[in-house]
């Protein structure tokens, strides 16, 4: 499986990682280490985890795996904090003395002495944003971890974060770990060009967008059943009357189509179209099944062809935003919309 450096580390990352929020919630402990093993089987070497998945099982499952294998240095493996633990609302954040405890908490469910790669799970409005960044540093220096990340950080964030360690000396921030799929490219306004522009590597969560671009809604049906939406359709930002837009049925027809001609799921053409996007990294397969992460990972044995891919960024692109973006490129001529490569010249402003 191809390998990629993580933005500024050091870190070689498959470009297909294993997400794992699904150990302990849809994934029992024999399932989840069946997913480990053809994961690795295949090549991969990302292993990407947070303390909140499953309240820490997530974590066990893959020590207990670890512990079994008996090896640990071909496996790249992240982690979060970030969120409460506990029943205590308050018990949470991105100071000092949480971070600490959640990541000394995570090592010891892991079983390893050190991860690979730590990452903020959000931004901490309550605390100093210098203590967050120094800690992370700290959690270098002492070998808690090799890397440092953030996750669901908007622009504003990334760059203020990005800026900071810079001007303070510290470990700067290797990656980002954002929401990204064809049905979900609202990074590409703001926050993927922060990290274009400062060079670091993009982690895609739901890269499939909740189940969606595998092609198992239907736009007259609501759905039921042993599926994500099926056992509860108002389902975060994945919810049925939320996606049910017709925007939404014009990319899966797209993907549809080209699934159709060539002989393929959804799911392989939808992470074939991602894993290209600039900036990515490694995108995050969130598999439930060793039969869904088979197909996931068949998306490796072929490519989309330039037409394919033009054909699915039209389709999916993003309106741009009527104000500062339109109003300025259409107005004043001045560029501020980041070329992605998605069309070749920003919409007539107000579209």
């Amino acid at each position: 499986m191809e390998k990629r450096t993580l933005g500024p580390s050091s870190l070689l990352v498959s470009v297909f990682g294993l997400g794992t929020m699904t150990f302990g919630a849809e994934a029992d402990e024999a399932t989840s280490g069946s997913i480990l093993d053809r994961y690795v089987a295949a090549g991969g070497s990302f292993i990407d985890t947070a303390d909140v998945y499953s309240a820490g099982v997530s974590e066990e499952f893959i020590g207990r795996w670890l512990a079994r294998r008996g090896r640990r240095d071909d496996v790249v493996l992240a982690t979060k904090g970030r969120f409460p633990m506990g029943a205590d609302p308050a018990d949470r954040g991105a100071g000092r003395t949480y971070l600490t405890r959640a990541i000394e908490a995570s090592l010891r469910r892991l079983g390893v002495d050190h991860v690979d790669l730590y990452q903020v799970h959000a931004w901490d409005s309550t605390v100093d944003l210098d203590e967050t960044l120094g800690v992370l540093d700290e959690f270098v220096v002492t070998g808690k971890t090799r890397a440092v990340g953030v996750s669901n950080f908007t622009g504003w964030q990334l760059q203020r974060a990005v800026s900071r360690c810079r001007e303070l000396g510290l470990t700067p921030l290797a990656s980002l770990q954002p929401q990204y799929n064809m049905l979900g490219r609202e990074i590409e306004s703001e926050i993927l060009p922060v990290c274009i522009e400062e060079g670091l590597g993009v982690l895609p969560w739901s890269p499939l967008a909740g189940g969606w671009l595998t092609g198992k809604y239907d736009a007259s049906v609501r759905p039921t059943g042993a599926t994500r939406l099926g056992d509860d359709p108002s389902r975060g930002i994945e919810a049925y009357d939320l996606r049910n837009q017709p925007a939404t049925w014009r990319v899966l027809d797209a993907v549809g189509s080209i699934a159709a001609d060539r002989n393929v799921s959804m799911a392989q053409v939808a992470l074939n179209w991602l894993r290209d996007r600039p900036a990515v990294s490694s995108v995050l397969l969130g598999a439930r099944t060793v039969a869904q992460l088979d197909d996931n990972l068949a998306a490796l044995g072929w490519s989309l062809t330039s037409e394919e891919v033009a054909r699915l960024t039209r389709v999916s692109a993003p309106g741009m935003p009527l104000y500062p973006h339109g109003f300025l490129e259409g107005y004043a001529g001045v560029r501020v919309w980041k070329d992605l490569g998605y069309r070749a010249a920003p919409p007539p402003f107000g579209r």
